[in-house]
């Protein structure tokens, strides 16, 4: 596709926005606050799709998401607060700035290097902590596993991965404490910093915990799926089908 073309299609779209703004009932009605749940499911879905691997459902919930982006760019024009040129050229401006590595004369050979001088670069910009970007409202794992990595970027981590273990059967033993104990209070804290120690060390390991966690999720949901369809068929109450019942099928499908 050529920069012409591409260049029509997302006026075309943008001009598409401008229409439903000003004639559809349906979004002359939306408000910042009223998309934001939309645009979280949008997300979501892409999300599922990347997980998938599908390819397909990533080119139509990559448009949905870009149509948000418009969405809201048309309302902050709306507002008199900011344009969608504003925003676009706004990002192209942070990343020649955040990377001098390509547009100035730092060197920055590897990774690590790259990210180092982002969040540098990101505290003389104005931030007050290395943590202020990381957002409120992201899921516990995944904000935990952002926040270790920020803090990485400054030296604080352990120096290898049997420290990491180390901690983490550390943490183990102390829930075990307060479990005994019976405080819920501190068997929940103790429990988060579990979950806490064992994201760093999937960390370590190279392995996104929350990516891993739902893959777990979707192969569970398959097969009790399969487990439920097997009561079915065979007659059976699946409610009623003893723990041993249950797992000697669960076994058979693990085994398929």
């Amino acid at each position: 596709m050529s920069s012409h073309s591409l260049s029509k299609s997302f006026l075309d779209l943008v001009e598409i926005m401008d229409t439903l703004r000003e004639k559809c009932p349906w979004d002359k009605k939306q408000t910042i606050h009223s998309l934001r749940s939309n645009t979280i499911e949008e997300l979501y879905e892409l999300v599922d799709a990347i997980i998938d691997e599908d390819w397909k459902g990533i080119q139509e919930e990559l448009g949905d998401i870009l149509l948000h982006v418009l969405f809201y760019a048309k309302i902050g024009t709306e507002q008199g607060q900011f344009t969608l040129q504003d925003s676009i050229e706004g990002i192209s401006k942070k990343l020649i700035h955040r990377h001098p590595h390509i547009y100035g004369d730092v060197k920055a050979e590897d990774e690590e290097t790259v990210k180092k001088n982002w969040e540098q670069l990101k505290l003389q910009e104005g931030k007050k902590s290395l943590l202020e970007g990381v957002p409120n409202s992201l899921p516990a794992m995944v904000k935990a596993f952002r926040i270790q990595q920020k803090v990485k970027q400054v030296g604080f981590e352990w120096e290898n991965i049997e420290q990491v273990w180390n901690k983490v059967e550390e943490e183990i033993e102390e829930l075990k404490v307060e479990i005994k104990a019976g405080d819920a209070q501190k068997m929940e804290q103790e429990f988060g910093d579990v979950l806490f120690s064992l994201i760093n060390y999937a960390r370590f390991l190279n392995i996104d915990p929350e990516t891993a966690l739902e893959l777990t999720n979707k192969k569970f949901k398959h097969r009790f799926e399969l487990l439920e369809i097997h009561a079915v068929a065979n007659g059976l109450d699946l409610a009623a089908m003893s723990l041993e019942q249950k797992n000697a099928v669960w076994d058979s499908i693990k085994l398929k």
